[in-house]
């Protein structure tokens, strides 16, 4: 049974926000954690920015400099560095990447979740050494009284996994890295399961024995993580490039359901490969545990702003919002804009097929 998508709307673009710095454009506003907030959806965007200036036979690479507390440029001659893609060079005495923007998070009152209220002006910044190259791709979950946010903190140590918290989106406490590099897509689940908070996480394996993918942690007081263990995620063609949690997962009356990312293995250099968006059912009691997952991908890149931005041919998942049977689903598209698309949950848990 193939998923239909009920509609998209496009919510944010780069144009939509004023750079830091006068002398920096913003080149992408997405991936957007999305949570309920009272009456209303809060989004939290990743807005990536980079240098407008130019000098000759250099490239301009942003950072957060802790001992000024600014954002500040290194310009490093083009001849000592390697393009790998839009996103990523490569110094070719060491083989050390960097990053061609930098990144902060922004929050987005949406209303009833279909458009935008109002882009506030609460900002969640880069503040210390590992968060020197951006903070990235938030998720959010309302755990007690709070609202945890899971995000990328990356700098010259790698990526790796920060939590944060908050009453109102207007200020925020962090509580430190909780997965060390290289470690992404981290999602919580909203409630404690056998006694102990549970978390999907995507571990990189520096020595390829496997492609990324995600696995499953839990957690006493959601600092101190263990219990590690995959997460397996059928991969019938043989093609899959990565895949990683997407939205954090909710609870369905058979279980908890996770809307998780993929994206297919690139042919030529300097591409990504496509992402697009799937859902698995994990068991209620044990969410390692996979009881069925999509035939086939439900949201892929179709709308031109899908198909072109600055990384082509991306969507990623990285929140939901549910009314009735109508599942939203927000997602950033091209590694450039913030989008929802619709769907009904009946027909997702329906299409769902067993291991």
């Amino acid at each position: 049974m193939s998923v239909r998508r009920l509609s998209t709307r496009l919510l944010l673009r780069p144009e939509d926000f004023v750079p830091s710095r006068e002398d920096f454009e913003v080149v992408g506003a997405f991936n957007p954690g999305a949570v309920r907030c009272g009456e209303e959806i809060v989004l939290l965007v990743r807005i990536a920015e980079r240098p407008l200036g130019t000098r000759k036979g250099h490239v301009g690479l942003p950072r957060f400099d802790p001992d000024s507390g600014a954002t500040t440029v290194d310009w490093v001659a083009e001849d000592e560095l390697e393009f790998i893609d839009p996103r990523v060079v490569r110094r070719k005495s060491d083989g050390i990447v960097r990053l061609t923007f930098v990144s902060h998070l922004r929050v987005v009152r949406c209303g009833d979740g279909r458009e935008v209220r109002s882009i506030t002006d609460d900002v969640f910044r880069p503040e210390n050494k590992l968060e020197e190259f951006g903070v990235e791709d938030p998720r959010i979950t309302f755990i007690n009284d709070r609202y945890y946010i899971t995000y990328v903190c990356v700098s010259r140590h790698g990526p790796a996994t920060a939590l944060a918290s908050t009453r109102d989106f207007r200020s925020f406490e962090r509580h430190g890295v909780v997965f060390c590099t290289d470690n992404k897509d981290v999602t919580l689940f909203p409630e404690k399961i056998g006694g102990s908070y549970a978390a999907i996480h995507r571990p990189v394996c520096g020595t390829a024995f496997t492609r990324p993918e995600p696995w499953i942690a839990r957690s006493p007081d959601l600092i101190h993580w263990g219990s590690h263990e995959p997460l397996i995620i059928p991969d019938r063609e043989g093609r899959r490039g990565r895949a990683g949690a997407g939205a954090p997962p909710f609870r369905v009356a058979d279980g908890w359901l996770e809307i998780y990312h993929g994206n297919i293995r690139p042919s030529r250099p300097g591409e990504v490969g496509a992402y697009h968006g799937a859902a698995i059912l994990l068991d209620a009691d044990d969410p390692a545990r996979v009881l069925k997952h999509s035939s086939e991908p439900f949201l892929v890149p179709e709308a031109d702003f899908e198909v072109e931005g600055f990384v082509p041919n991306v969507v990623f998942p990285t929140g939901t919002a549910l009314a009735g049977d109508e599942l939203l689903v927000y997602y950033g598209a091209a590694d450039a804009y913030v989008a929802v698309a619709s769907f009904s949950l009946s027909e997702i848990l329906n299409s769902l097929i067993d291991i």
